[in-house]
């Protein structure tokens, strides 16, 4: 007997007409989520900038067909390589995620919001420098912050409540989504049309975490991000052309995105959008790890000191316990042999051992250089991870959003060290006063890798004012920080 699902084409789902309707109606009246916005501009642009760095990283950019040049294309911050939009948000993505050191959103889903700042970017970017080629107005940096602001917010608020890594999916999705609606409303895309091309982000096919889990960890996750977010440039620009969209992408029996890839769940929502995620963002400002071993390494650093107080080194210990929340133990507590860069910065006993045996913990830190030495692995057999479930409580708690980590040191002379406790990192809301001149320190080590001291007071002219940023064309914001 047969179940004839209708033909009748459906209205769009309610998770498409929200994600639009935020992006094309409403207003950010948060002073805060703007200032916030201009911090994570430029610590995201600073990430950037020091993954230059590094040839695995630069390999990967430029145009795909070498020399090729786009009269009024975007132009990639830090790089002199001017393309079309979708290659540029590929370039711009991959930097800012290269060395692990953007921000971060963590919920029942983890990720990165200004991963989304390579679509936003460098498609206003395009659309102001081809507005001024035919005597038209440019977009202004304030419309690169509302945009931020609102990619943050569609990509943290589904993350709240819905867990894309229990099923296998990386969470470059809701990069792919974000991206798409807030470029395709930069881009004067009409509302069906914007509908047409979120549906497109959610049909298209969608990462596995596979390269970012043992026994497979890679550098894929380093340019997962800015694959998705020019892949949602170039949804957007097939939507532009009038290309059809598919209304019940989610909701569709058997070929919707629910039975296919969720489990039959629908998504659940925690919070209308608004401005809350770019407000409670957390910046990762003094390491570069994933982000639920901050805590654990500044405790280490700690540790670090105390240790040397006592005449003892990182040789002289017999265990380490780390009492961590249950997210950590998911993601990195991971034993055996580490192969790679990716490897290592996803593994908390690695970014524990480091800070202890050397007091840092740098890019640098994760290279063969640094990880030949046989004590790093020596250290990293002695520490043990155990969940604290208050901790796991209060980082599932939105009026915390804690991401706790307390360190015990055991010496081989029996002696145990005072466990160090840290629940909030320096990039959280809470510890803003302190964690902000830090950022700007970190913006301007950052910019000195790339850049001449003239070009660098120009930079940081306006990058550091508020008014006089926002008010700034995007594509001469971007010119102070092109490379000949």
């Amino acid at each position: 007997m047969s179940s004839a699902i209708s033909n009748v084409r459906p209205k769009p789902d309610q998770v498409l007409v929200d994600i639009v309707d935020y992006v094309t109606k409403y207003r950010i009246r948060s002073d805060l989520a703007y200032e916030t916005a201009r911090n994570c501009l430029i610590d995201t642009l600073g990430c950037g900038f020091e993954a230059l760095s590094y040839p695995a990283c630069t390999k990967l950019l430029g145009p795909i067909v070498p020399g090729t040049v786009v009269p009024n294309g975007a132009k990639v911050p830090g790089t002199p390589h001017q393309l079309d939009p979708v290659q540029a948000a590929f370039n711009l993505g991959a930097m800012i995620r290269w060395l692990d050191f953007n921000d971060t959103w963590l919920a029942a889903e983890w990720g990165h919001p200004s991963d989304n700042l390579g679509g936003i970017l460098m498609t206003a970017d395009w659309l102001s420098r081809n507005a001024v080629a035919a005597g038209g107005k440019p977009l202004v940096m304030r419309d690169v912050l509302t945009a931020m602001i609102k990619a943050h917010e569609i990509q943290g608020c589904i993350a709240l409540e819905n867990s894309f890594n229990k099923v296998g999916l990386d969470h470059v999705v809701l990069v792919k989504v974000a991206s798409t609606a807030v470029v395709a409303q930069m881009m004067g895309l009409s509302r069906d049309e914007i509908v047409n091309a979120v549906s497109l982000a959610w049909v298209d096919g969608q990462s596995l975490r596979t390269y970012r889990h043992a026994p497979n960890t890679g550098s894929r996750k380093s340019w997962a991000a800015g694959d998705a977010t020019s892949r949602a440039v170039r949804l957007a620009l097939i939507a532009r052309t009038g290309e059809m969209g598919y209304p019940s992408v989610l909701t569709a029996r058997t070929w919707g995105f629910y039975d296919v890839l969720f489990k039959g769940k629908p998504f659940a929502f925690q919070r209308p959008y608004g401005s809350y995620v770019m407000e409670n963002v957390l910046f990762k400002i003094s390491f570069p790890a994933e982000f639920h071993s901050q805590t654990a390494v500044e405790a280490a650093m700690t540790l670090h000191a105390e240790l040397a107080k006592l005449g003892k080194s990182a040789e002289d210990v017999k265990r380490i316990t780390i009492r961590t929340h249950e997210a950590c133990i998911r993601i990195i507590d991971k034993k055996g042999p580490l192969d790679n860069p990716a490897d290592r910065d996803h593994c908390i006993q690695y970014m524990v051992a480091v800070p202890l045996l050397f007091g840092r913990l740098t890019a640098a830190d994760y290279e063969d250089a640094v990880a030949k030495d046989p004590r790093i692995d020596a250290l990293r057999e002695k520490i043990v991870c155990v969940e604290d479930p208050q901790f796991t409580k209060d980082y599932h708690d939105p009026d915390k959003r804690s991401i706790a980590n307390a360190l015990t040191v055991e010496l081989k002379d029996g002696k145990k060290l005072k466990e160090v406790v840290v629940e909030y990192p320096i990039g959280h809301k809470r510890r803003r006063r302190d964690g902000i001149p830090l950022l700007v320190d970190k913006f301007k080590v950052n910019l000195a890798r790339v850049f001449p001291a003239k070009q660098i007071a120009a930079i940081l002219e306006v990058s550091l004012d508020q008014k006089k940023l926002e008010a700034m064309p995007v594509h001469e914001y971007v010119d102070l920080m092109v490379r000949p």
